[in-house]
């Protein structure tokens, strides 16, 4: 027996990476000019994004594909309202957004992105309010788009966002979307809280500042009685950044909610150290003295 074919005891055989076709992927692009193939093309496409590292400028620079994804987003504004969306065109419309949210992603192509307000065409999913599987599925998807533009940390992302509606939107999914989609939009608030320019933006008014701590107060409340770690830490998180300026600094030594001063959420948070730190911080900033005090 030839002891080369045998893999040598104790070695763990290491996966092999997904071959490409690119002839395949060229194909598939080409097909989405054309409504006959489009939908196949979308479908297949979109379980490809994270195996084609250049996806996002092929599907940019190609010829009328661009134009051919915004289309198949308009073409679902009419099944908004009335809320008559059927699974199969959110799952059609959802593998479209998600080849936008590779271009959204992708460093050669975000830029170009923004420039065409692309982003705008996604808004319209966010004002939904329907419950329905479809429809969740749509706003979760369409918030992955403005999510994977947020984590680049780019203060051109942060700037195009707050010349937009994003921040309400974000909130009002925040107190009644479900818990993935409430998830995704505060981290996009947190993304924009945690740049100079975002928290500056919401501490600006007392009319921000309190509607973006009404809902986190409403978030904290709904958690006390259904825990969820993950979507905590983005509150907390949230909170904290807000104690940064010295304006809300003051505000949320008045409204924070007790359920972050007490042990609500000990059991919730037992494995969590990062976030326990950070109530602890928290907790730190609003018990100093207050500002005018300790300039005197």
């Amino acid at each position: 027996m030839n002891s080369l074919a045998q893999p040598q005891r104790g070695m763990i055989p290491q996966p092999q990476p997904m071959q490409v076709d690119r002839e395949r992927i060229y194909q598939w692009i080409n097909d989405l000019s054309s409504p006959e193939t489009r939908e196949n093309a979308l479908l297949e496409l979109s379980k490809k994004r994270e195996i084609v590292p250049d996806l996002a400028p092929l599907l940019w620079h190609s010829f009328g594909t661009i134009a051919a994804l915004l289309q198949e987003i308009i073409q679902i504004y009419p099944c908004i309202l009335p809320p008559v969306l059927t699974a199969s065109q959110s799952n059609r419309v959802c593998n479209a957004l998600a080849l936008l949210q590779c271009v959204a992603s992708h460093p050669e192509t975000r830029s170009v992105f923004l420039s065409a307000h692309i982003p705008l065409f996604l808004y319209p999913f966010l004002h939904t309010v329907s419950k329905t599987r479809p429809f969740e599925y749509l706003r979760l998807t369409s918030l992955g788009v403005i999510g994977a533009l947020v984590k680049t940390d780019e203060q051109e992302v942060i700037n195009f966002l707050l010349n937009t509606e994003i921040i309400p939107l974000c909130l009002r999914i925040m107190e009644v979307g479900s818990e993935l989609s409430k998830t995704v939009a505060t981290f996009i608030l947190q993304k924009i809280l945690l740049d100079e320019t975002g928290l500056g933006y919401i501490c600006h008014t007392y009319e921000r500042f309190s509607h973006v701590a009404m809902i986190l107060g409403k978030m904290v409340l709904s958690l006390s009685k259904e825990p969820s770690a993950r979507l905590l830490k983005h509150v907390v998180r949230c909170y904290l950044r807000l104690s940064d300026n010295s304006r809300a600094r003051e505000a949320l030594r008045q409204c924070l909610p007790d359920q972050l001063k007490d042990l609500t959420f000990q059991n919730c948070l037992k494995d969590d150290q990062t976030t326990k730190r950070w109530l602890v911080q928290l907790q730190q900033n609003l018990s100093e003295m207050p500002d005018v005090t300790r300039t005197m």
